[in-house]
């Protein structure tokens, strides 16, 4: 075992350990579990005395919109026939706030967590996350719950921002259809008054070629001229009434 680099008191200490505390734990088995990388002499004594770890804190979300603020103390123990191949701490963490999130977003409200967070406790508990790993999950106590924001709002507003900022787009777009529109009736006008203007600028030239070819007389000239100012009076009367 020393030649093949592993620490031979350690393995000795932990076979001593492990005799007096009545756990079955062989020369082979122990050097094998040091040659692995893990600390063998802690394994023994931490199988002897749980440990504690304590998770950070994680924030999930009842179904009502209301974040909370959880952070648990897991008591493991260490399990020695698992420790080689076995997960560390960091998977029971992982395994235990993704319990936690699971149990609060299932809530219907945050008040139900609040007023029984042991049920969270013996939800995660019941899903068996140790399994794979080198501990034995002896217990999960939720040491804090706080009440963080109200993402169900927060949504509501972002998505009402986000509805008030389209709204605004299709108006905004709305009115310089409206523009272009206008405009382009303006343009169609003002074709046709030039339009106008250049009939009008023909009527003079077909009089006077009317003239030249004898096909309009001075007297139908008059004529003509006393029916359109007839017109226009009987207009004015009618505009004036």
């Amino acid at each position: 075992h020393y030649l093949a680099g592993g620490d031979v008191d350690r393995v000795v200490d932990a076979l001593i350990a492990a005799e007096r505390a009545s756990i079955p734990l062989t020369f082979e088995r122990s050097a094998a579990i040091d040659l692995a990388g893990r600390d063998v002499l802690e394994a023994v004594q931490m199988s002897v005395n749980p440990k504690v770890i304590e998770t950070p804190i994680i924030s999930a979300v009842a179904k009502n919109g209301i974040e909370l603020k959880v952070r648990a103390r897991v008591t493991v123990r260490a399990n020695i026939d698992r420790l080689v191949g076995g997960a560390g701490e960091a998977t029971i963490i992982a395994r235990v706030g993704e319990g936690i999130v699971t149990t609060v977003g299932s809530s219907e409200e945050h008040t139900d967590v609040l007023e029984n967070p042991d049920h969270i406790s013996r939800t995660v508990l019941g899903k068996g996350l140790d399994a794979g790993t080198a501990f034995e999950i002896l217990s999960i106590d939720i040491a804090d719950v706080d009440v963080g924001r109200n993402i169900g709002a927060q949504l509501q507003t972002d998505q009402a921002e986000a509805d008030k900022k389209i709204a605004q787009a299709r108006a905004e777009e709305r009115r310089a259809m409206a523009v272009a529109t206008e405009q382009e009736m303006r343009a169609k006008t003002q074709d046709m008054q030039a339009k106008v203007v250049e009939a009008q600028a023909e009527v003079p030239k077909a009089l006077a070629e009317a003239f030249r070819n004898g096909n309009l007389g001075v007297m139908d000239y008059y004529n003509m001229n006393n029916i359109i100012a007839d017109t226009k009076m009987r207009e004015n009367f009618a505009d004036s009434e």
